[in-house]
């Protein structure tokens, strides 16, 4: 704790010194009944957004995925089939829920909660808007800024890997524990590429606080994080996160082929639903997070309309999270499946070494630009040593089996 407490203490030091301003301003006027109000209103909106988000999201993909293979999709129930989504889950709540013989039933009972609530959590320290006035008091349109949002981020992150591994194993039946092994293993494998991607991102900012990040990327278009720190952060922190959301490629937890269904073999009615609530929430999340951490957040061009001004950085956020939602229906429409080995394989010898190199190379020219430029050659002469290295000994091995 005390580590954490000196960490978050350093990150509203460098804040300040940045005149980045942490926390919900409505707290520095008045601390009463009127605030906490304010603050849960706004956890409430938040939650229910978030809600309808995925019953679209769910609704969207399958149309875009029908419309990128000439079919129609949904289009019985509402207009366009908008209401498809919720008639399934009006139906999985009628479902008998059922509870396998040998299951172990309080944690099989709780580990579909452990999958959805860090979604939300983490959606509650993004920032989707400006400053507005509510009642006389002024707010930030995002339910939380805690100086050590970021840590919160991946604290969350990996509470989400227990959700999956205790319904494999709290089910007690042998394919979906194989299912939550192998999930635990992806998402541990992935966890660290996406910690150094957001390190990154820490590093050039100065702070933990996600409206620090996306503050420090407003001055101007190319100060954006995904040109500020050369692209290769960016597509880390996506191939990461697509690996950590179970989505295709990277949907290995999911293998029917191999696992009959994967972790969530024996479940049933609405505790099925929920892992897909969390499943299609972790999506819209993640989404929203490549738009703070990389694309400027809220930021872009606003006209200035008195009456819009307070919608217009609303507008650009929604505009690129649905953008990233889209990428990632592509993904599942065009993209084959990995094999695990190739999952692995991409995680541990390739993010993660490509991650740490980065890291140093940044670290470098925050110090000064001859360090960079000296860092980045030994990394790429390094590198270049490895592979061959790596090359050599593959070639030997291969001449070897093929003498025996």
């Amino acid at each position: 704790m005390s580590y954490l407490g000196e960490l978050a203490g350093r990150a509203a030091l460098a804040a300040a010194r940045l005149g980045l301003a942490t926390g919900d301003p409505v707290f520095a006027q008045n601390t009463g009944f009127t605030a906490l109000m304010i603050v849960v209103v706004k956890a409430v909106i938040a939650f229910a957004l978030l809600l309808a988000s995925v019953m679209l999201m769910i609704w969207f993909e399958r149309k875009a995925i029908a419309w990128m293979q000439n079919r129609i999709g949904p289009n019985r129930a509402g207009p366009f089939g908008m209401m498809q989504t919720l008639a399934d889950g009006i139906k999985l709540f009628f479902k008998e829920d059922l509870l396998p013989e040998s299951a172990e039933a309080s944690v099989f009972r709780l580990a579909p909660y452990l999958s959805a609530i860090p979604a939300f959590v983490v959606f509650a320290i993004v920032p989707v808007g400006g400053v507005v006035r509510v009642l006389g008091h002024t707010t930030i349109l995002q339910v939380a800024d805690p100086p050590v949002g970021i840590l919160l981020l991946l604290a969350m992150s990996g509470i989400g890997i227990y959700g999956l591994m205790l319904a494999g194993w709290a089910s007690g039946s042998k394919y979906p524990l194989v299912g939550s092994v192998r999930a635990s293993a992806q998402m541990i494998s992935y966890e660290a590429a996406l910690g150094l991607s957001i390190v990154t991102v820490v590093l050039v900012t100065g702070s933990l606080s996600t409206r620090a990040i996306v503050e420090a990327q407003a001055r101007n278009f190319w100060d954006w994080n995904v040109l500020r720190l050369g692209v290769v952060p960016f597509l880390i922190f996506l191939a990461a996160a697509t690996a950590e959301l179970n989505r295709p490629p990277f949907d290995l937890v999911e293998g029917e082929s191999e696992l009959v269904g994967g972790f969530h073999t024996e479940y049933t009615s609405i505790s099925f639903a929920l892992f897909y609530l969390a499943e299609f929430m972790n999506t819209i999340t993640m989404s929203a997070l490549i738009v703070t951490l990389f694309f400027g957040g809220p930021d872009g061009p606003i006209f200035h309309v008195p009456v819009l001004n307070w919608l217009m950085p609303i507008g650009w956020f929604f505009v690129k999270t649905v953008a990233f939602l889209f990428l990632y229906v592509w993904f599942r429409a065009a993209l084959p499946r990995f094999r695990y080995d190739q999952l692995m394989h991409m995680g541990w010898k390739l993010l993660i070494p490509l991650a740490m190199v980065w890291l140093m190379v940044v670290a470098a020219f925050e110090v000064s630009v001859p360090a960079g430029f000296a860092v980045a050659g030994g990394s790429v002469i390094a590198g270049g040593v490895l592979y061959r290295s790596f090359t050599v000994g593959r070639a030997r091995r291969m001449a070897q089996t093929s003498r025996s």
